[in-house]
């Protein structure tokens, strides 16, 4: 079976300040599994880059291996795109920035692709504080490879095996802050209101910025005793086809800034968020801001919206010194200024 996007848009759609509509914000159709909370994300980000407004030929998307580094291919269809290999997707998003200044630059990323195996990739770009959003899908589990518990995956979480995970959780956003990173922020994939705006402060933020979002994976981990379950559950027996995932709606959450939310999913459990009313602590205060995402842990929440952020750090390009034209843009005289500059730079390294 194939599938094709309707040609045909509305002659009146609406326009951003730029003159596009959302359809030049849009990618191919998604492959993911009916109702996985990527692709809210994918579609927050068509609704962000729309809003803001960004021209979609200036943006650069990157990002490494999983069921998260799939969904560029699902927004932002006309702007520059690489996928890298698993977990270093990091260093092919600072060699190109550095190579152009004039780009913003999205990576998307896993709990997989950033916690373990790129784990030291993620680190490095963090404290570089490299000018990029950088958005993990966090689901807890490789739902490319049958739902293991990954990195980040609760101490007590049960897989949909019925085993219970032993180690403790990474928490990326506490570990970010750490790290020196200069905007960190949490959502929810089914929470819309909280995650475009955001994204829209990530993508104007200027050095690296973290926006980790919870979206359980609707094959592998939205079973009962999991503690990142999403949407929807499907009876399962031995004959039942190991790919078939039924079409759910998606849940979605709204409340107010300030306030604690139980959403309810589909097999019962619960997902307890708290979002930030921004008046609970001082979020350019780093240690604040790590007692408060613990203080929440502790009491069995998740702290969402932004959490910390640094308005004044240089980034990298700054701290480089860097040239500010886009490096295919330099001249052969650029590059090589002649005898007399080379000397000059010999004599000051003497």
């Amino acid at each position: 079976m194939t599938y094709q996007r309707p040609n045909f848009r509305h002659p009146d759609a609406p326009t951003n300040t730029l003159g596009f509509t959302r359809k030049d914000y849009e990618g191919s159709i998604s492959t993911l599994c009916a109702g996985c909370g990527h692709d809210s994300i994918s579609a927050a980000i068509i609704e962000a880059c729309f809003g803001l407004p960004l021209a979609p030929h200036r943006i650069a998307k990157l990002s490494g291996i999983g069921c998260s580094s799939k969904t560029p291919a699902y927004f932002l269809g006309r702007s520059h795109g690489f996928n890298s290999v698993h977990g270093r997707m990091p260093s092919v998003a600072t060699g190109a920035s550095l190579a152009n200044h004039d780009l913003v630059y999205i990576g998307v990323s896993g709990d997989g692709d950033s916690a373990s195996i790129g784990m030291g990739q993620f680190a490095h770009v963090v404290r570089r504080n490299l000018n990029m959003t950088y958005i993990v899908e966090n689901n807890g589990c490789y739902g490319l490879t049958k739902g293991q518990d990954s990195a980040t995956a609760d101490r007590g979480s049960k897989s949909k095996k019925g085993s219970s995970n032993p180690y403790e959780a990474i928490d990326l956003a506490s570990l970010a802050i750490q790290l020196g990173a200069t905007f960190v922020a949490r959502s929810f994939s089914g929470d819309r209101q909280q995650l475009v705006p955001l994204i829209k402060a990530a993508l104007s933020h200027r050095g690296f910025a973290l926006l980790d979002v919870m979206s359980p994976c609707v094959t592998f981990n939205n079973h009962e005793g999991s503690t990142k379950s999403y949407i929807h559950v499907r009876d399962h027996t031995d004959a039942a086809p190991v790919d078939f995932v039924p079409m759910r709606e998606e849940i979605r959450a709204t409340y107010d800034a300030g306030t604690t939310i139980d959403v309810r999913m589909h097999d019962g459990s619960i997902v307890r968020l708290h979002k930030d009313s921004g008046q609970d602590y001082d979020v350019e205060d780093p240690q604040a801001a790590l007692r408060a995402i613990a203080e929440h842990e502790q009491a069995g929440r998740t702290l969402t919206g932004l959490l910390y952020i640094d308005r004044d750090a240089p980034d990298l390009h700054k701290v480089l010194g860097t040239s500010r034209r886009p490096l295919n843009s330099l001249k052969e005289k650029d590059l090589c200024p002649g005898s007399k500059v080379l000397d000059s730079i010999n004599a000051g390294l003497r």
